[in-house]
């Protein structure tokens, strides 16, 4: 059952085009990274998901219509924005208790749980908290609730590598259970590479990949080439070269690892490195 549907999804802002009729799909249990460069669409598609801006074309999100529904349909999403906006003057314990008084499936044993695994004192206010300390915080409340769909924009901007770390681990170990979706925007695309079940790159308002990280895994190759090599591996017409310490590097799309060994140090590409590789190809920018 798909969780997210949307055929020829668009949005603009006066003349400019955020969404241009975009078709996507994201079925239950699925963990999807939208990755794209700034403007190009992602929040926009968030806001649309999440009921937060009107849109033309047809979206359905748990089979809701997000725009008219929107009420029935925070039930069962959760947000967590680049900027985990918690009133700065509320003691933890009150946000508990704020969140337990408003939210019908939140489970308050679970939120203390949570937050015992954490530094956080029940007593401190919101603005003594550090950045990492209120995305722990925000992260606590949010798998406490029943949800369905999670969106995640950006949710670790601006913390340092160890609060990434465990705010992911967190979602992996604790919250995700392979019946609920989650989908999650960052420019960080290294780190979340591992807990993806699938990929989707937009840019300027249009999806120009989207494939399982089994196919990707599958589909795409990357081999340092050997010097001797380059005119081989050029033949085989990767999507990408670049050069590192003076070494070759190429991307290849489709193309058989049988057909590329002995060409030199194959591997799996990074995300990024896919993600430089075809956002250069869509705007002619020379590899």
């Amino acid at each position: 059952m798909s969780c997210i549907e949307a055929h020829g999804l668009r949005k603009t802002f006066g003349t400019t085009v955020a969404l241009a009729g975009i078709d996507l799909k994201v079925e239950e249990g699925r963990i999807l990274g939208l990755i794209g460069p700034n403007g190009a669409g992602k929040s926009t598609a968030l806001n649309a998901i999440l009921g937060l801006v009107p849109y033309e074309g047809q979206l359905k999100v748990l089979g809701r219509n997000p725009w008219t529904e929107r009420d029935a349909l925070m039930r069962d999403v959760c947000f967590v924005a680049d900027v985990a906006v918690l009133p700065r003057w509320m003691r933890v314990s009150q946000v508990v208790d704020y969140v337990a008084g408003v939210h019908p499936r939140f489970d308050r044993a679970k939120a203390e749980g949570f937050l015992a695994k954490t530094t956080i004192r029940h007593t401190s206010r919101v603005r003594e908290l550090s950045k990492g300390m209120v995305a722990q915080l925000h992260l606590a409340l949010v798998m406490a609730i029943d949800a369905k769909l999670l969106v995640l924009d950006e949710p670790t901007l601006g913390l340092d590598l160890l609060y990434r770390k465990q705010f992911y681990d967190t979602l992996l170990n604790d919250y995700f259970d392979h019946t609920r979706t989650i989908v999650v925007t960052t420019h960080q695309v290294e780190e979340i590479q591992h807990i993806l079940t699938d990929l989707m790159f937009i840019d300027r308002g249009r999806i120009v990949l989207t494939c399982s990280m089994e196919d990707f895994e599958a589909r795409y190759t990357e081999v340092m080439v050997n010097p001797e090599n380059i005119a081989a591996a050029r033949a085989l017409k990767p999507i990408n070269e670049r050069q590192v310490f003076n070494r070759a590097i190429m991307l290849f799309d489709g193309v058989k690892r049988d057909q590329l060994t002995g060409l030199g140090e194959i591997r799996t590409p990074s995300i990024a490195d896919l993600f430089v590789a075809t956002m250069g190809a869509t705007q002619g920018i020379a590899a």
